[in-house]
């Protein structure tokens, strides 16, 4: 897979990159929106087809950002926008920004998950934090240490969907207070059996209750609703959006927002362009074990609009 020096420092490997270029198929001179740039992995591929034509480079992240800002200081056609995805578009609607390649990688970057200060990994120790955006408030110890029984309950049963939710609910009130990573995880592990199986896959046992976490704290599912419907809007006709997603909730979304307003009808705004998720493949996922749950959707906004 093709290796940048945007990707060097932080050892992030952009997933499905060939399937990217793909389905965004960018030409020279397109604008580009990456709402979720982190380290530049994806959109070093992007910039070097579109000959750095006027885009946009999204994020939250502070640390990601100023990597950005200093990757591409001497490109004044590429913008970087500190800011969440929802934010963001709706800040370059108002504008009346429109692009034709729009990029949405909605997975944690590897840097979030090899810095262990950051709170997201469950095999480093750190702080149970988990914000990607590092000036807001709410943190994973807060929800883990001052949210009831039923809260923490009905979120691990939304966001993790573990049929455990009980369980892991209840032990946690009951041996709180939790400092970091590892002690939760440890503690989540010693009451269920480690490495049970779901699917394919053997995870830790902890695994669902880290992503119900983190999905909460950053407000990622519903921030995904609300940013769907303003993508496909920010898109020029004939242009192209691809959404990479990592787990179940977050493909449902997409595959019916782009559902509703594609499909065979004569109001149809966009054109799907992957009836089926697109996976990576065997030597991606040995390559790249990040990988194995990403699922990509596209589609190409119809040109003849009113």
């Amino acid at each position: 897979m093709h290796q940048n020096k945007n990707q060097n420092k932080h050892f992030h490997i952009p997933v499905l990159s060939t399937h990217v270029l793909q389905y965004l198929d960018p030409q020279a001179g397109e604008t580009y929106l990456d709402l979720t740039a982190g380290y530049g992995g994806h959109a070093s591929l992007i910039l070097e087809r579109t000959l750095h034509a006027p885009s946009s480079l999204v994020d939250r992240d502070t640390n990601a950002v100023e990597y950005l800002t200093e990757a591409y200081r001497a490109q004044p056609s590429v913008k970087i926008l500190h800011d969440d995805f929802m934010n963001a578009s709706e800040q370059l609607l108002k504008t009346g920004k429109r692009f034709d390649l729009i990029l949405a990688d909605l997975g944690v970057s590897s840097p979030h998950l090899n810095i262990a200060e950051r709170g997201f990994s469950i095999q480093q120790d750190g702080p149970l934090d988990m914000r990607m955006d590092q000036t807001q408030d709410l943190t994973a110890a807060t929800i883990v240490n001052t949210w009831s029984e039923a809260e923490l309950k009905s979120l691990i049963q939304k966001y993790g969907e573990d049929p455990r939710s009980s369980v892991i609910a209840r032990h946690i009130v009951e041996n709180r207070p939790f400092a970091t990573t590892k002690e939760l995880a440890d503690s989540v592990a010693g009451i269920l059996k480690r490495g049970r199986s779901y699917g394919k896959t053997r995870i830790h046992p902890a695994t669902r209750l880290f992503q119900a976490l983190r999905m909460r704290v950053n407000d990622e599912l519903e921030q995904l609703a609300q940013s769907l419907p303003m993508w496909l809007e920010l898109l020029n006709p004939g242009g192209r959006l691809a959404v990479i997603s990592f787990h179940s909730l977050e493909d449902r979304l997409v595959k019916r927002v782009f559902t509703e307003h594609g499909g065979d009808r004569y109001d149809a705004d966009v054109r799907i362009l992957t009836p089926r998720p697109v996976v990576a493949d065997a030597h991606e996922i040995v390559f790249n074990p990040r990988s194995r749950s990403a699922k990509l959707r596209a589609v190409v906004k119809i040109k003849n609009q009113k």
